[in-house]
């Protein structure tokens, strides 16, 4: 061989891969737990779960192995599986984490509900053979405070609670009808006649139009208009669930899944046939392991019934609220890290696997049987608004009310309506301060605009919005500073981190209001720089409720 004319060495053939070896043992328990499921990288997030449901944390020569297994780069599955909050690697030879994970919540309706002095007597005791760690939003925030002892939810949460949830005693949760019993309801009715014919897609498309539905998972975008944008692209196209409701307050999703499961897979089937689309997709969030076990077996009865043929997935989250963000939920579904997109182009343009895909709310799609099952429905439907706004739709009811709770109540309504009408009034000793009218990004409005209606655009002049229509409820007793640091710890915590406007911003403001006195001019710039370069709206809207608060409260925000 002639030496190089640089004076290096000469590079040798390898004789051997880059990267460490695959163990062959290790090799044999992924293929174990991962039985006999595609080898796919969109599977990936699957397969995570699957091994570390079976080992209890991930090792790091499972992530070679798997890497190996599904023919990708070695650093893949640990790239992705660092990502997710639910997800634990451990080095090869670090010790067997606990056998019981117990998650407090420290989101604000548990907050205030005093879950920093459980979650710091667990820490001070743990049970034996546990570990104790803060974690954000369960969806049971009308149940404060919430923990999550493995994978089983414990609402109304005390040491006593707990103590039984880790003997195997935690009362079992809400489980949805049946098949059977939806059928037996005369559900499926609206989908039969879809199907048949008898009800035509343009027909469809109008009553969706004509009921002024919109989506609900927080930025009300009319549906009508976006079935129509994905319809007119060229297939195969995709209609995908986003059940991965994670904002504080928020548990609408939980709400209609356990209540009416078959109904939310109805209005998909409808929606799904209005595009012509190829297949379904459904993303639950991993705090929801009830449900994701209903919905398989439903699924499955849906299937045998032979009712109908299109493909369904169901898709398991990894603790990432960023994962609500439409974009961010497809990356997920694609197996990544859930960073958002930027759009152009959008998803009904190209979307899941780059083709043209409708992405609907849980709750969008439960109403679609009523509007689409009679002729009048779409009327109907409009006319149960109040103050001149369409619809039902369904708030997520926390904080100091008598009676906490999913509330289906007329689009329009006003916060003091809300809690009075539909929560009990204030608890007892309580004195309505404050509330936040769409979760954590809606912002904050004090007691005397209650009056406002609630809907999309109506709080906008206060700069505020009702979202997903998570309504938590403050009183006197309430610090509202310490709620809006909270509030902003939870957006700093959930930064995907991909931008720098919102990875650094969120971290900066939390030390801004940690200060003594708030630095209100640097606190004003740093969210307008936020909302300005932020990719999501994430980033765009986590200091909504800072600003909220020195407009609405100047005294309380100078602490």
């Amino acid at each position: 061989m002639t030496p190089p004319d640089d004076g290096q060495a000469a590079r040798l053939p390898r004789n051997q891969p880059r990267g460490e070896a695959v163990d062959p043992a290790a090799l044999a328990d992924v293929r174990a737990a991962l039985g006999d499921a595609p080898r796919r990288a969109d599977l990936l997030i699957e397969h995570l779960h699957a091994i570390q449901d079976r080992f209890g944390a991930l090792r790091r020569r499972h992530l070679r192995a798997l890497a190996e297994e599904l023919r990708m780069p070695g650093v893949q599955p640990f790239e992705v599986a660092s990502f997710y909050a639910h997800f634990e690697i451990l080095a090869d030879d670090a010790p067997a984490p606990a056998p019981v994970t117990i998650r407090v919540c420290e989101s604000l309706p548990c907050a205030m509900a005093g879950s920093a002095a459980l979650l710091a007597g667990l820490r001070a005791a743990p049970p034996p053979g546990a570990r104790v760690v803060a974690a954000p939003c369960m969806g049971a925030c009308h149940r404060a405070p919430a923990c999550a002892v493995g994978h089983a939810l414990v609402e109304h949460a005390t040491p006593a609670r707990i103590a039984d949830a880790m003997e195997g005693a935690a009362p079992a949760p809400a489980q949805p009808p049946s098949y059977a019993a939806y059928r037996a309801r005369g559900g499926y009715r609206v989908l039969a006649q879809a199907l048949s014919g008898a009800l035509s897609r343009e027909e469809m498309f109008s009553r969706v139009d004509a009921a002024g539905l919109r989506g609900l998972g927080g930025a009300g975008f009319p549906a009508a208009r976006k079935w129509r944008l994905v319809a007119s692209q060229p297939g195969p196209r995709h209609v995908v669930v986003n059940a991965d409701e994670g904002e504080p307050g928020t548990f609408k999703d939980r709400h209609c899944l356990e209540t009416e499961a078959h109904r939310v897979l109805e209005g998909m089937l409808l929606a799904a046939h209005a595009i012509e689309a190829e297949a379904c997709w459904i993303y639950l969030r991993d705090e929801y392991p009830h449900l994701r076990h209903a919905l398989e077996r439903e699924i499955a009865a849906l299937r045998h019934e032979g009712f109908v043929e299109l493909p369904i997935h169901l898709r398991r989250g990894a603790g990432a609220y960023i994962c609500g963000e439409e974009t961010a939920l497809l990356e997920s579904l694609e197996g990544r890290r859930g960073y958002p997109r930027h759009k152009p182009p959008f998803p009904g343009e190209a979307g899941l696997f780059g083709r043209p895909t409708l992405i609907h709310n849980v709750e969008t799609l439960w109403f679609l049987p009523d509007i689409l099952g009679q002729p009048d429905g779409a009327a109907r439907h409009a006319a149960q608004g109040r103050r001149g706004r369409n619809g039902l739709r369904f708030f997520s009811l926390s904080g100091r009310v008598r009676s906490p709770g999913e509330k289906l109540a007329p689009a329009g309504i006003t916060a003091r309506e809300l809690i009075e009408e539909f929560g009990g009034g204030m608890e007892d000793g309580h004195r309505f301060a404050a509330y936040l009218p769409g979760g954590a990004s809606g912002g904050i409005l004090p007691a005397s605009m209650a009056d406002l209606p609630l809907d999309f655009g109506t709080l906008d002049a206060q700069g505020c919005f009702v979202g997903s229509g998570a309504v938590v409820v403050l009183s006197d007793s309430d610090d509202l500073a310490e709620a809006a640091r909270n509030l902003v710890r939870f957006f700093r915590d959930e930064s995907c981190g991909q931008c720098t406007p919102c990875r650094v911003g969120t971290a900066k403001a939390a030390r801004l209001l940690d200060a003594r006195h708030w630095d209100r001019a640097l606190l004003r710039e740093l969210a307008q720089a936020m909302a300005d370069g932020s990719i999501c709206g994430l980033g765009q809207a986590a200091m909504n409720p800072v600003l909220s608060l020195l407009r609405h409260f100047p005294d309380e925000a100078a602490p």
